[in-house]
């Protein structure tokens, strides 16, 4: 059994981005891996830290060294190897200076194909400490850095100033240097309680001596500290701590030793909108908001310190004082911003620009009304309502409140809308335009925010599209992959009856400025195909289901999914595979066959038993699968052409379709056209 260490690497720096923590956590500890993998170094459980001041990681029992492995290189054939005087060749000399070998050291190989010269050698695996250095660089040069910055005198560049970097191998330094700063084992606590150096015995000691200097190194224990912390507080306001868990990950990445402290502010303020407060406190100042049992502001708030404070009152008092002057700022802007109707800000939105080839918001809200109102239309919505909400649908991004406050547009145009008494589903479809925010999420709930969200986000999409700024890669400003998702996601769920196709052309009629009005409807399509197909596979359907659909040009989402689900139902019945490999077989002979060999058909032609009783059958077949398709009943439409098994195989089987006669020719493949275009009518089941 090969002897086994514990590798431990820790990275001391200033203080980490706290958004990108976790990936830098994350993407170093597989750097590591993937390198240790790479080089055959085997090794077993993997535990990793991270805190604002440090990035460590430990593998267990990792291989020691390298296996030793025997290397047998083939070179030139014997026949080619020595010249007509039975010296070596230039080819065989030139096998052996690339081996690093004599000739005379090469040996001869045999193979059923010939005799060939090779070369065998048994090559010494390395020692662990040697390739370890090189791979932990390699991860570090490879974390996902935005932008790397300099410190001091040298060129070495990294996301912050490092200061230390621990580097053992079972309780041995392997001395190297990293990002500029030589390895050690000698690392440090928490800036306050604990400067003085620490000096690291091992691996599974890291934690409790990081501990004992006022660290928690684990970020997940951290983190459930935090949480508990801040229930337990919460709790004895008698409230609830409200934790998003963004936020939390956040707090958790900008402290080492948490220590909860609850402070409290003025009850008037609890008058304003509390989804201002509770951005004011989560986004402003990274604290948990505390709420009643009914989901109700309480005036108090929940925020995490990085010291353990003799005078936790003060901690409490500072953090107040900073609170106050930004709940008056928002109650300023409430106070300014209810003195001027929603209404009254639609013309400030024409100096508000949207995209300067695509002109203002202003430009954007007048498409999306009309777009709206036929939406409404067709759907049997309220059309007027429609209008309604889309012209004031932007109108809060005018407003002092949003200018401070932008994540929360739409939610305070509710609001306003309210005080304006416009009616409760304008006010509700002027938040809900911007559903869904993120994958999964919640979807708009009345008719007039579904049919706000789909002309906003098509709008949008079918825009920036005609303007030639695509997504590339993983750039994508605008934001329109999530843009079609929802589009998508509001109508499949909503169970909405509408045509991309048609939804796109509509759109592209708002549009004034000159643009190729095709193309883009070719793009935006086949763009919200691509996002649909995403949507399909997450939802357990299989990349050739969802191609056998696509293939027949369905462009109704809803309709779409129907297909699919008859499909994915279709490919678990026996007849499954026989019928999908004779509609391959029928469309190879019918590529072959004229363009209008289907008009083609003349049954008294048909003289064997089995094409006649294919014929028979068929017209049964067909006469309950009409309606069936009519009605979007497909699987059980499919269930019924399954009964062409048979007599399918039996044709196939017994019938010479490529007779000598051209009329019985053409009207074998024009009955096989009939069968195969019944299939089609619904999907191109020779793709599953």
């Amino acid at each position: 059994m090969a002897a086994t260490k514990d590798l431990f690497f820790e990275l001391g720096c200033e203080e980490l981005p706290p958004t990108t923590l976790k990936t830098l956590r994350d993407h170093l500890l597989n750097g590591i891996t993937e390198g240790l993998s790479e080089a055959n170094l085997n090794f077993s459980t993997t535990h990793t830290y991270a805190t604002p001041r440090r990035l460590a990681i430990w593998i267990e029992t990792v291989q020691t060294a390298q296996e030793d492995t025997q290397v047998e290189k083939r070179g030139p054939a014997v026949a080619a190897a020595y010249d007509k005087e039975g010296n070596p060749s230039k080819a065989a000399m030139g096998f052996a200076r690339g081996c690093g070998a004599e000739f005379a050291e090469l040996s001869t190989l045999k193979t059923d194909k010939g005799e060939w010269l090779s070369y065998n050698k048994l090559e010494k695996g390395l020692p662990a400490e040697e390739l370890i250095p090189a791979i932990i660089d390699k991860a570090l040069n490879r974390l996902p850095i935005a932008k790397r910055m300099r410190w001091g005198d040298s060129n070495v560049a990294f996301v912050r100033p490092v200061h230390s970097a621990v580097l053992l191998f079972g309780d041995e330094i392997i001395n190297t240097t990293f990002l500029g700063v030589a390895t050690s084992n000698t690392s440090f606590g928490h800036r306050f309680h604990a400067r003085e150096a620490i000096t690291i015995r091992s691996a599974s000691d890291y934690s409790q001596q990081l501990k004992s200097a006022y660290v928690i190194a684990s970020f997940e224990e951290r983190k459930s500290q935090i949480e508990e912390q801040a229930i337990k507080a919460a709790s004895a306001v008698n409230g609830l701590a409200h934790i998003e868990p963004s936020l939390l990950d956040e707090i958790t990445a900008l402290v080492e030793y948490p220590v909860a402290v609850t402070g409290s502010f003025d009850e008037h303020f609890l008058a304003l909108p509390k989804e201002v407060l509770i951005t004011t406190m989560q986004i402003n100042q990274k604290y948990f908001p505390v709420l009643d049992n009914n989901g109700d502001l309480l005036p108090f708030f929940i925020t995490i310190s990085n010291i353990d404070s003799s005078n936790p009152a003060s901690v409490s008092h500072g953090n107040e004082r900073v609170i106050r002057p930004r709940l008056a700022d928002a109650e300023f802007f409430w106070q300014q911003d209810t003195k001027t109707s929603l209404a009254d800000r639609i013309s400030s939105l024409d100096n508000v620009v949207f995209q300067h080839k695509l002109g203002s918001i202003g430009d954007k809200t007048r498409r999306v009304m009309a777009l709206s109102s036929q939406l409404a239309e067709q759907l049997g919505y309220d059309a007027s309502m429609a209008a309604r909400a889309a012209e004031l649908s932007k109108t809060d991004l005018v407003t002092e409140m949003v200018g401070e406050f932008a994540s929360l547009q739409g939610v305070i145009g509710r609001y306003y809308a309210n005080e304006n008494n416009e009616p409760q589903e304008v006010a509700t479809a002027i938040e809900e335009q911007y559903l869904p925010k993120h994958s999964g999420g919640a979807l708009p709930a009345t008719q007039t925010g579904q049919v706000l969200a789909l002309s906003d986000k098509l709008d949008s999409v079918v825009g920036i599209f005609s303007i030639g700024l695509l997504p590339t890669g993983d750039k994508d400003p605008f934001a329109l992959r999530r843009a079609s998702l929802g589009i998508l996601r509001i109508i499949i769920e909503n169970d909405l009856s509408l045509d991309l196709k048609k939804l796109i052309s509509t759109s592209c009629a708002t549009f004034s400025h000159t643009f190729d009005v095709n193309n883009t409807k070719l793009l935006v399509f086949s763009f919200m195909i691509d996002r649909l197909k995403g949507f399909c596979l997450s939802n357990g359907f299989s990349a050739e289901q969802f191609a056998a659909v696509a293939s027949v040009g369905c462009s109704e989402p809803v309709d779409f999914i129907s297909r699919l689900e008859a499909v994915k139902q279709f490919s678990e019945l026996e007849e499954a595979t026989s019928l999908g490999a004779a509609n391959k077989r029928i469309q190879n002979l019918l590529k072959k066959a004229p363009d209008d060999v289907s008009d083609q058909f003349d049954a008294s032609l048909l003289v064997d038993s089995q094409e006649l009783e294919l014929h028979k059958q068929l017209k049964v077949v067909e006469s309950t699968v009409a309606p069936l398709i009519e009605q979007r009943e497909y699987i059980n439409a499919l269930k019924q052409l399954s009964i062409l098994k048979s007599p399918i195989d039996d044709f196939f089987e017994h019938v010479f379709i490529m007779a000598e006669d051209e009329k019985l020719k053409n009207s074998r493949l024009a009955l096989l056209s009939h069968i195969h275009s019944n299939f089609i009518k619904i999907a191109d089941i020779s793709m599953i």
